[in-house]
């Protein structure tokens, strides 16, 4: 049985590759050099296992791991033995002033990773940020002016799309007409709660954004790439602790429908993940055509197919199931070049920023349910 925090964790000792999220991300070259290295980069803040994902994709698509800052000792050790080549720095200003580096990247504790974003831009670098990227809608008011201001690119890490194989598969194959016009997303992400391992700071709705505000971000994202849409609202939302009542400030529950100028979409997001599932949570994506559908079982298919990275077709010719574990990964390369070349091949800023403010919008205006109190028999 895996928990997602034991998949990100077991990344850095896997033989055939690195295992992030439920995603397997090729390994950087033996000696913690980057491939061609292309940009230098730097890291800040290791408060999510997500930071091993951010970094293999920029090292593997050309960047070179300079230093890092962090203060947390637990966190510290283990990103060292990872990426012995990369140093440990005094303090964030010695990244921030450093005029070689390019990129700072950052899985900090969520309502910090806003405004660090900000000062990297400031200071003429490129930044990538873990999701949520932004928690607060003044947060992105402020990462806007500044991303305008700069020039710089703001951009959020969305896993469940960017670093998963069945996703990009998903792409390719909407975008070559395989289920006709895409009409709506169904995306669900749950989760295995493992509150032992969990910090303070993840049951504080002010620090980690809130249900929809976090995990939720996945799924607006890829209801965005997948529709095409460019403009949406939040049709309706609502969030809940329902389970948990010993953590008053966390959510365990949250649902949206959206609306947008390609399709409509739905997303469920929840800390319900039972023990009996064999990995942190059976994240799963539909994609409705006007000729077919697609169904994307992310990171366990119950049905007993080993593995991850599982895709379902039905259209008008065939019902096929695809095994997407070979598919590459092109973020990393594409991230890196944009970097150089100040394009958007990776991901719009405006995409990437639209998403986190749908995501911000149904997160406040959320209804909210109350827990339940009393027994369903």
């Amino acid at each position: 049985m895996i928990s997602r925090r034991d998949a990100i964790r077991a990344s850095a000792s896997a033989a055939a590759g690195v295992v992030v999220s439920g995603v397997r991300l090729s390994n950087p070259p033996a000696n913690g050099s980057a491939r061609d290295s292309k940009i230098r980069f730097a890291v800040i803040g290791l408060n999510h296992g997500h930071i091993y994902g951010q970094t293999d994709a920029v090292m593997s698509g050309g960047g070179e791991l300079v230093s890092f800052y962090a203060t947390e000792p637990e966190l510290i050790a283990p990103f060292q033995e990872r990426y012995p080549q990369a140093r440990l720095v005094r303090g964030e200003s010695e990244i921030l002033e450093d005029p070689s580096i390019d990129l700072v990247v950052s899985a900090s504790i969520p309502n910090e990773r806003a405004p660090l974003g900000i000062r990297a831009m400031q200071h003429g670098k490129d930044y990538l940020a873990d999701k949520p990227g932004v928690t607060t809608l003044e947060q992105l008011a402020e990462v806007r002016r500044v991303q305008a201001d700069t020039g710089r690119i703001y951009s959020i890490l969305y896993s469940e799309r960017l670093s998963n194989r069945a996703a990009q598969r998903a792409g390719e194959l909407v975008k070559a007409g395989a289920i006709g016009r895409v009409v709506q997303t169904i995306g669900t992400g749950p989760h295995r709660i493992n509150a032992p391992s969990r910090p303070e700071w993840f049951w504080d709705r002010d620090r980690f954004g809130g249900i929809i505000c976090d995990i939720g971000s996945h799924q607006i994202d890829q209801f965005l790439f997948f529709t095409g849409s460019t403009e949406a609202e939040v049709v309706s939302s609502q969030v809940g602790n329902l389970n948990h009542a010993d953590h008053p400030g966390f959510e365990d529950f949250g649902d949206v429908m959206l609306r947008g100028n390609g399709g409509t979409g739905y997303l469920r997001v929840d800390w319900f993940t039972p023990d009996g599932l064999g990995t942190w949570g059976d994240g799963r994506l539909t994609i409705l055509g006007t000729d077919g559908y697609i169904e994307l079982r992310k990171y366990i298919d119950i049905a007993g197919r080993p593995g991850d990275d599982h895709l379902f077709l039905v259209n008008q010719n065939e019902t096929q199931y695809v095994d997407c574990s070979d598919v590459e990964l092109p973020f990393g390369r594409l991230f890196v070049d944009d970097i150089l070349n100040r394009t958007e091949t990776s991901m719009s800023q405006a995409h990437c920023l639209l998403a986190t403010e749908l995501a911000l919008k149904a997160q406040a205006g959320a209804v909210v349910l109350r827990q339940a109190t009393r027994p369903l028999h």
